[in-house]
C-alpha cells in the first residue's frame, strides 16, 4: 500500500470486530473515533452513527454492515492497588447488522457470503463504496433518477427493469409526500421510454391511472401526451368512456353493473345475455322478440297462482309499451279482472277465465294487442333491462328463479342506468385507448359508481390484455388505493365485496405472467386486502403513524430492517424507505420535488394564500 492509502486507512479506521453472533456484529471503537467527525485530505468526513455504514475488512473481502444500536460497556479498573474503582467510559460499541459484502467486480451483493472474525479491523465507509451500495443499475440498463440518499447528495438511480416490471405499493400518511413519488415515478419513466422509441413505445405500453381525487388532471402531470377522462354522475355535461355494446353484454361486464352474486344471479344473467344474442342473430329480432312476448302472455292469462300472476305482470309492465287511450295512460289489465271462483284472469263482464275457455279470446285483450306496439330503444341499458326481465319472467313461470334472488340485481342495473348513461358512451364511433396513459377521473362519480367503474375497466383491460397477440405490457395505477380494495365496507353485501377483492387479487397474482403490473397508492395499507398487500415486489414507505398501518408494513415488507422501520413515523416529508426486490438493501431516499407545473394537485391549503395580508 502506498503511504497515502495508509494514512486514509489509519483516519477512516473505526475500532475491530469484538463479537460476532450471527448477522450481529459488536465492533469495539478505537478511543480516538469517538468525534463526530474526522479529517481527510483537508475534507471533513462524518463519522460512524447510527444508521451509516461501516466495512469489515477479512483479508481481501470488504464486508458491508449497517449500525444498528451504538452502547458503552462499563468496565472497571484501578490505577493502583491503593486507589478506588473507577468505570472506564470511553469503550463505546457499535451493533451491526450485515448488508452485503463487495464482490470481485467491486459491485455491492446484498446478502451474507462470509461472517468476519473476531479482530477484523472495521472502518468508516468511503464515498467510493457508498456510491457501490447506493448503485442499483447495472451499466448496461435503463435507469431513472428521482432523488438522492438522505443521508448525504449521492443520487440514487432506479432500474427501469425490476421496479416497473414488478408490483409497486406506495404508502404514507397524507402529507407525506407519496402523491409526488408516484407522479415522479411515472413521469420519469414515460419520458425516458418516450424518447428511446416514440413508436414502439406508444404501440406496446400501456398505463391507465384511477384518480379518486383530481389530482392527476394537470396539463403537464405524468405527460403532456395523456388522455384524461373527466366523469361525472352529476347534471354537468363531462368526457364519457368508450365502451360497445358487445362489451356492455358480456357477462363479467353486466355482473359487475348489476352486483351480482355468483351462485344465482350470475347464471341468471348469462342466461338474459345469451337470450338477447338469439333475438339480435335473427332477421327481424324485434319481430321474435314480440313473438316471445307474445307467449308468456298467454301463459301469464293462463294461471292459477294469483300471487305468481300479479307478480310477472309487474314485471312485464317494465318490458311492454305504456296503454295509451285518449291520451290517458291505462293499465295493461285495465280490461281484465281476476276471477276468484275459477282462479284466474278473466276480461271484465264475462263469467269464464282464460284458464276455463277459449285461449284464442287472449287474442283480443288490450295486453295482448299492446305487444304490436313494442319497439326496442336506442339506448343498450334499456334494452339489456328488458331482455332480463323477459327472462325473469320466463325463469318465474318455470320455476327455475325465486324473485326474490334475482330482482334485486335488475334492480340495481337500474337505479344506475341514468349513471351508466352518463359515464360511457355505446355508440362505438370512438376508442377507450386514445393516448397510451390513460387517467380516470373520478372526482366528480358518486360512491357507488367509484368502486363500480375501477373494477369493470380493469376487468375488461385485463381480460382484452391476456388474449392479445403481440406482447404488450399493462400498467393499472390506484391512487388512493383504499377506496376500492378496502377488506371492511358497510355499504355493500359481503358477497359483492368478496367478489371485487377477488377480481383485483386475481390481477395482482396472476397479472405479472401476461405482462400487466399493479401499483397502488394509499394513506391506510391496514385498510387493503393483505393478499394485495404482500403481493407488492417494491414498496416506498413514506411517513406513517398508525400502529395498525405500521404492523402491516412489518408483516408485508420482508426486506425492511429494524432501524428502518423504527424511522417509519419520523420520516420528513418527501422521504421514503425504498425496499424491495429492486434493492439489494433498504434505501433511505429524499425524493425529489417536482416542479409546479408537474406537481399532482395534492398540496396542502394554506390560509397565508387564502387570506392574505392587508
Amino acid at each position: 500500500m502506498t503511504t497515502s492509502e495508509l494514512i486514509e486507512d489509519a483516519v477512516l479506521r473505526v475500532g475491530e470486530v469484538y463479537e460476532v453472533n450471527g448477522r450481529t456484529v459488536l465492533i469495539k471503537v478505537d478511543k480516538n473515533k469517538n468525534l463526530t467527525d474526522v479529517f481527510l485530505d483537508g475534507d471533513i468526513v462524518k463519522n460512524i452513527s447510527v444508521n451509516s455504514f461501516v466495512e469489515i475488512r477479512k483479508g481481501f473481502l470488504s464486508i458491508i454492515g449497517k449500525v444498528d444500536g451504538e452502547r458503552i460497556v462499563e468496565q472497571p479498573y484501578r490505577y493502583s492497588p491503593n486507589t478506588i474503582d473507577q468505570v472506564n467510559k470511553s469503550d463505546r460499541y457499535l451493533s451491526v447488522s450485515l448488508s452485503g459484502y463487495i464482490d470481485r467486480n467491486d459491485v455491492f451483493v446484498g446478502g451474507t457470503k462470509e461472517l468476519p472474525l473476531i479482530g477484523n479491523e472495521a472502518y468508516i465507509v468511503a464515498r467510493k463504496r457508498i456510491l457501490q451500495i447506493h448503485n442499483l443499475v447495472l451499466d448496461s440498463s435503463m435507469a431513472l433518477t428521482i432523488g438522492h440518499a438522505e443521508a448525504g447528495d449521492i443520487p440514487i438511480a432506479l432500474p427501469v427493469d425490476g421496479l416497473f416490471n414488478s408490483h409497486i405499493a406506495i404508502f404514507g400518511n397524507t402529507g407525506s409526500g407519496k402523491s409526488n413519488t408516484l407522479a415522479h415515478l411515472y413521469q420519469a419513466l414515460y419520458k425516458t421510454l418516450d424518447e428511446r422509441n416514440p413508436a414502439e413505445f406508444q404501440n406496446k405500453a400501456r398505463f391507465i391511472l384511477f384518480d379518486f381525487n383530481g389530482e392527476y388532471v394537470g396539463a403537464n402531470c405524468l405527460t403532456s401526451k395523456k388522455k384524461v377522462y373527466n366523469l361525472s354522475t352529476r347534471n354537468e355535461v363531462k368526457d364519457k368512456l368508450p365502451l360497445d355494446e358487445a362489451s356492455l353484454l358480456d357477462v363479467e361486464m353486466l355482473c359487475i353493473l348489476c352486483n351480482a352474486t355468483d351462485k344465482t344471479q350470475k347464471p341468471f344473467i348469462r342466461r338474459a345475455t345469451d337470450f338477447c344474442k338469439r333475438v339480435f342473430e335473427k332477421k327481424d329480432p324485434t319481430e321474435y322478440f314480440r313473438e316471445v312476448l307474445r307467449k308468456e302472455v298467454r301463459r301469464i292469462l293462463q294461471m292459477s297462482d294469483k300471487i305468481k300472476t300479479f307478480q310477472v305482470l309487474d314485471y312485464l309492465r317494465e318490458v311492454l309499451p305504456p296503454v295509451i287511450v285518449d291520451d290517458i295512460e291505462l293499465d295493461i289489465v285495465e280490461d281484465l279482472e281476476w276471477h276468484n271462483q275459477h282462479n284466474g284472469f278473466k276480461i271484465k263482464n264475462d263469467y269464464n277465465a282464460f284458464l276455463d275457455s277459449d285461449p284464442k279470446l287472449i287474442n283480443n285483450t288490450r295486453l295482448y294487442k299492446n305487444v304490436d306496439d313494442f319497439k326496442f330503444d336506442s339506448d343498450i341499458v334499456s334494452k339489456i333491462i328488458k331482455f332480463l326481465y323477459l327472462q325473469l319472467i320466463n325463469d318465474v313461470l318455470s320455476n327455475r328463479a325465486q324473485n326474490d334472488h334475482i330482482a334485486p340485481a335488475i334492480s340495481k342495473l337500474k337505479s344506475k342506468q341514468k349513471d351508466i348513461d352518463k359515464i360511457f358512451d355505446t355508440s362505438g364511433s370512438n376508442k377507450l385507448w386514445a393516448s397510451n396513459f390513460l387517467v380516470i377521473n373520478l372526482n366528480h362519480i358518486n360512491l357507488d359508481m367509484k368502486k363500480t367503474i375501477p373494477l369493470l375497466l380493469c376487468k375488461k383491460v385485463y381480460a382484452e390484455h391476456k388474449t392479445a397477440a403481440n406482447k404488450k405490457s399493462l400498467t393499472i395505477i390506484v391512487d388512493e388505493a383504499h377506496n376500492i380494495l378496502s377488506t371492511e365496507s358497510f355499504r355493500e353485501a359481503e358477497s359483492w365485496k368478496d367478489y371485487r377483492l377477488e377480481t383485483f387479487e386475481e390481477i395482482i397474482k396472476e397479472g405479472r405472467k401476461f405482462g400487466v403490473f399493479v401499483t397502488i397508492a394509499s394513506q391506510r395499507p391496514n385498510d387493503i386486502s393483505a393478499t394485495i398487500t404482500s403481493q407488492a415486489h417494491n414498496y416506498f414507505i413514506h411517513r406513517l403513524v398508525n400502529q395498525k398501518d405500521l404492523l402491516t408494513i412489518s408483516n408485508a415488507v420482508s426486506y425492511i430492517d429494524r432501524v428502518s422501520e423504527e424511522s417509519i413515523p419520523t420520516l420528513p416529508t418527501g422521504t421514503c424507505i425504498f425496499s424491495g426486490v429492486a434493492s439489494q438493501m433498504p434505501l433511505k431516499i429524499a425524493v425529489t420535488e417536482l416542479d409546479e407545473k408537474f406537481k399532482p394537485s395534492s398540496h396542502t391549503l394554506k390560509f397565508a394564500v387564502i387570506v392574505p395580508e392587508r
